[in-house]
């Protein structure tokens, strides 16, 4: 989660500490899905939400495809 999209993904691209360990040997990466929230538990209760997705379910998510969705 962030409040600032642009800044993380650079901080995620670069060799600094601030981004996510996970990340550093796998750069560069990018974007392929956000939403926007008014407050940080909502933000939390959707991310939880979203990494119990199956990965099928994800990409679904990813691409727009809501249809396929509601059927996996």
């Amino acid at each position: 989660m962030t409040t600032d999209i642009d800044k993380r993904l650079k901080e995620h691209n670069s060799n600094s500490s601030r981004g996510a360990k996970y990340l550093r040997g796998k750069t560069p990466v990018s974007i392929v899905y956000t939403e926007k929230y008014l407050d940080i538990k909502s933000a939390m209760n959707r991310e939880l939400q979203v990494k119990k997705l199956t990965r099928a379910k994800k990409e679904a998510l990813i691409k727009g495809e809501l249809e396929l969705l509601k059927k996996l």
